[in-house]
Parts: C-alpha cells; structure tokens; sequence
C-alpha cells in the first residue's frame, strides 16, 4: 500500500471481501475513523485516506488543492488487490470522496456506493470570506465551537499548531473547489446530523443532483462530528455494507432515482446565505 492510504484493524480482517473506503473531516487524522474498526463485519477492510501533513506524514506539506489530492489517492487505491467497496467522506472528506469515486467509475473501478456526510452539495460553491484566511485564533475558536478541539488542547501548541497548517490547508481545497460538469452514476447516501451547527440540513437532499443513480438520506443527532459516534458508525457501516458478496438481507428500501440536473445549479434557500461563513470542515 502506498503512503496515501492505511488500513486500520488490519489485523483481525485476514481475508477481507469486502472494503470500506473513508475520508476524515478538514485537517482529520485517518485516526478520526477508529470507531469504525469496532462496527465492521470482520469480512469487511476499512482503509482510510492520509493526507500529507497529519499522521504519519505530518512532516510533510499539506496540499491546497483537490485535484492534485484525488489524482494521488486514485493511483495508489487502484492499486490495491480488487474488493467490492464503498466510500465514505467526511464535511471536507466529502469533496475527496465525490472526486475519487468519478474518477475511479472512469477507470471501470466504481464504488457500489458513495456516502457523503455533513457537507454541503457542489451546488453550493464555498463563497469568501475564505475560512482558510481567518487568524489562527479565529479558526480555534470556529473547532471550538463545532467540537473539533476540547478547551483541554487549546493551550497544546506543539499539538494545535501542525493541526491548523493540515486544517487550514484543507480548507482552502475545498474553498477553491468547483463543482465538476458531469456528476455520477454511482449511488449516492447523503448523511448529516439535524442539531450540525455547520451544515444546513435542508440542503442535504441537492447531493441527488450529482448523481443519475439512486440516492437517499439518512439523519442522525451529534452536532458535526456525529459520523464518529460508535452507534452512529454502526448505523452507516449497516448502510455500506449491506450489498457486499454474502451479506444478509437488511430488509432496507432501496433509495428512489433521482437523476442530476443540467447546470446552472440550483440557487441557494431564502435565508441561507447567513450559514455560507459557518460550512468550513
């Protein structure tokens, strides 16, 4: 495996069928998805990206753009043994995984389904002020308050410094982001929390848009960061992993077609532009 992918609980999977591929939130350790080890099936391999400047990479430099990011994780993904699989992003994780699953469809390598999660649809672009240019003590006080960082941390400057540089790097990918002229026709899963102070939930349901597959919606409780809560997890994994090799039956609805509109996108809700500032991770 390459240096942009590791796998966790590698270990107690010897002969997976199965793989889940993940993406952590803005400036996310692969880390971030450790509850995750704990809800698969044993069948199933969970390998989750790692981006330079966290992790084991932290002593690199952070990229700022997407494309260059994508084109790296398609490279060394493709060249892992052949799985079924399924992909899940995080906020800023959700642009990497839209991006590397279009990209692997057009290798012939598509997901059976794509999960994007507390992140807004490419239909609303990010808009300035840029989160990437506030201050250090603006972008700490922003974690804080979405609970991306505990009061404990905030005085951790050996810790909380290297974490700003990969944040703020991220963050500014997604800022420069465009939204792409062709969408997918793999499925897609929108998922977010009803109490994220991040994300406008209503806006969830315009991820159908980017796909001429089928797509739904699944909500949960846990502010921003709820993908990470072990009960939470388990209800996704559930999700993602229903359709692979030998799987029992879930007994869950298939997700209606919805297919993806022609430009120009849709505009934005009355009253949402308030919530453009907050949608940074």
């Amino acid at each position: 495996m390459g240096d942009w992918w590791t796998t966790l609980g590698a270990g107690a999977r010897p002969a997976p069928r199965f793989r889940v591929v993940a993406f952590p939130h803005a400036g996310g350790w692969p880390s971030a998805f450790h509850s995750w080890g704990r809800v698969l099936p044993a069948d199933v391999e969970l390998v989750v990206a790692q981006l330079p400047g966290r992790g084991a990479r932290i002593g690199e430099p952070p990229q700022t753009r997407v494309g260059p990011l994508v084109d790296a994780l398609v490279r060394d993904l493709a060249d892992l043994p052949r799985l079924p699989y399924a992909v899940v992003g995080h906020s800023f994780g959700s642009v990497l995984a839209y991006e590397l699953t279009r990209a692997m469809e057009q290798k012939g390598l598509a997901p059976h389904l794509l999960a994007v999660s507390a992140r807004q649809a490419p239909c609303f672009p990010s808009e300035p002020p840029f989160a990437h240019l506030r201050s250090d003590a603006e972008l700490l006080e922003h974690l804080l308050d979405i609970g991306g960082i505990t009061p404990q941390l905030m005085s951790r400057d050996d810790l909380v410094r290297p974490s700003l540089r990969a944040i703020r790097a991220d963050l500014e990918a997604m800022e420069h982001y465009e939204r792409p002229l062709s969408g997918t026709g793999v499925p897609v899963l929108a998922l977010g929390a009803f109490d994220d102070p991040v994300v406008v939930a209503e806006r969830l349901h315009l991820w159908s848009l980017e796909t001429t597959g089928a797509f739904s919606r699944l909500m949960f409780t846990g502010g921003h960061f709820y993908l990470y809560e072990p009960a939470n997890a388990l209800s996704v994994a559930r999700r993602l992993t229903a359709g692979r090799p030998g799987a029992p039956d879930t007994g869950l609805p298939h997700p209606g077609r919805v297919p993806r509109a022609s430009r120009p996108p849709a505009p934005a809700p009355a009253g949402a532009s308030k919530h453009l500032l907050k949608e940074t991770s």
